[in-house]
């Protein structure tokens, strides 16, 4: 499974978690959120890819931030409409971006109606599913995981929400399930933070290496 650290906020901590060769890093631009990215992304390794984290954002705030600071992935967590991401993805297309991840977001709680999904099979490459709270991501803890054994498709998934050291075991169980041939990546943020933004590499650091075995 692949790792995604998102949520990085400040210059010094990025380099330090890059250091750590994540897959994904993402960096949220929604001004409401307490780690809201709004500074220059510092040079990381071609291995890392960029994530920009949009919530019901403006198609031209979305370019505009893809451009700005040369994006690899972009992860929709709002209520966006897969005619949304045709729209995206056509802009995308004849701007000559072609190579462009497109991750949508679902909230689960306390059990999901699967049915939604459908409109989205064609126009993204990953679904994620987060815990539903009060906030677009980053409510710091877990879904029942259990739900997942009624995913009705073969797309590739990040699983997300208040993930940390304290879910190695049951992600390792999760692990001998059915459907985690269809987990693409772990998607981590609140549960390795000092501060909002602020990244514990050497947290981190344990996961990882713990996620890989």
């Amino acid at each position: 499974m692949k790792l995604k650290v998102c949520g990085m906020k400040y210059k010094d901590n990025i380099k330090e978690v890059a250091q750590l060769q994540p897959d994904y890093l993402g960096f949220i631009f929604y001004e409401k959120s307490s780690r809201f990215f709004n500074d220059t992304i510092p040079e990381l390794p071609k291995s890392i890819k960029k994530v920009g984290v949009f919530v019901n954002a403006p198609l031209k705030f979305v370019i505009k931030n893809i451009n700005t600071h040369n994006l690899q992935a972009i992860q929709l967590h709002g209520q966006e409409s897969s005619e949304y991401i045709k729209n995206l993805r056509k802009i995308l297309v004849d701007s000559g971006i072609n190579v462009m991840e497109i991750i949508k977001v679902f909230s689960i709680k306390n059990d999901f109606d699967f049915s939604v999904l459908a409109t989205y099979e064609n126009v993204c490459d990953y679904f994620l599913f987060d815990t539903k709270g009060k906030l677009p991501g980053g409510n710091g803890y877990t879904f029942n995981w259990d739900i997942l054994k009624s995913y009705p498709s073969t797309k590739p998934f990040f699983l997300s929400g208040g993930i940390g050291l304290n879910e190695i075991e049951e992600l390792n169980t999760f692990k001998h399930t059915k459907v985690s041939k269809y987990c693409y990546a772990i998607d981590v943020n609140s549960k390795f933070e000092t501060d909002p933004g602020l990244k514990n590499t050497n947290e981190l650091e344990t996961f990882k290496h713990e996620l890989q075995y």
